[in-house]
Formats: structure tokens, sequence, C-alpha cells
């Protein structure tokens, strides 16, 4: 008994002296994998045409921000202000360039509080702006697509990305990061 508990002790000490480059380094390889492309195919609906497109949102880009403003003034993209624009533009572009940081393991604690901040936003707009059909809730026992309702979980699903993101606040980017070899330079 002895050496089984030895053998415990000693495999999760390990775990837990290296956990900050297996959490951050498996934490960015899951953002990676489960989380770029749609962050990405997101970000590049919101982009206009052309160049200026890059400054220029598209009409969908705000309604899937303001939907129910651009509603409320019948689709009048004219009725925008400076205020739409701005929080379109930093959107799109948190939207592209946030999560770039975080596969790169640059400014990854940042980067990754700002994903919490845009998570928040899209899940507040998403839940009770858009007001689509049922989204799911914490405690539904609904943890995936559930046909019969047309739910699929999305309070669920938002709350797993968020702690995902909350790991690499906590823990860092690993030791396979650019964090990591700009601390070294410094």
């Amino acid at each position: 008994m002895n050496m089984l508990i030895s053998a415990h002790n000693a495999l999760f000490g390990f775990l837990d002296r290296h956990s900050g480059a297996i959490l951050g380094t498996l934490g960015r390889f899951v953002f990676a994998a489960v989380l770029l492309v749609y962050f990405w195919k997101s970000a590049l609906t919101k982009f206009g045409d052309g160049l200026l497109g890059l400054v220029r949102p598209s009409d969908g880009a705000y309604y899937q921000i303001f939907p129910k403003f651009i509603e409320s003034v019948s689709f009048d993209y004219g009725q925008l202000t400076f205020f739409h624009w701005l929080v379109a533009v930093l959107g799109m572009w948190a939207e592209l360039i946030l999560p770039a940081l975080i596969v790169l393991g640059l400014l990854t604690r940042l980067a990754s509080l700002g994903m919490i901040g845009f998570v928040a936003v899209q899940t507040y707009t998403d839940i009770y702006v858009a007001a689509h059909s049922k989204w799911g809730a914490w405690f539904d026992n609904i943890a995936e697509f559930d046909p019969s309702i047309k739910s699929i979980g999305l309070a669920d699903s938002r709350v797993w990305w968020v702690f995902l993101l909350v790991v690499l606040v906590v823990k860092g980017a690993g030791p396979l990061s650019l964090d990591r070899l700009f601390k070294r330079l410094t």
C-alpha cells in the first residue's frame, strides 16, 4: 500500500510542479483546435469589401453586434453613429487578433482576458439581445445539441470557453510560446 501511495504522490507531485507548462501549452493547443477557426471565420464576416473594408465593417457586422438597434431603425444603416462604428471595428479586429495572440503565446494573459470580455459580450448579444430560440442554460442537463428543442446549450458551451481562457490567464502560455521567448531575452 505504501508503494502505491508513493507512486501516486510522485506522479501527481510531478504534475503539480509542471502544471503551468502543461496547462498553458495544452490550453493554447485546445484553443487553436476548437476555437481559432470559429473566431476567425466570424471576424471575416464582419469586414467590409475591398481595402477600406479593414475599417468599414459590413452591414452584417452591425446586425450581429447591434441587432435590436438595426431592427429599430428599419435596417437604415445611415442611422449608425460613431459609437456603433467604433464598437464594430474594435470587435472585428479583436476577434481576429486576440485568438492569434493566444495561439502564438504572445501577450497570452492579456489576450485571454480580452477574449473573456469578448465572449461575455457575444453571449449577452446572442442570448438577451438577439433573443434567439432556447439557447440552453446552466444546470439544464443539456450539454450538446438537442434536436427536440433546437437547443445547443450555448451558456454551457461558452462557460467551457471561458474556463479554458481563465486557465491561460492564471497559468500563462507555457514554455513553447513567444511570451517565454521574450521573457528569456529580457
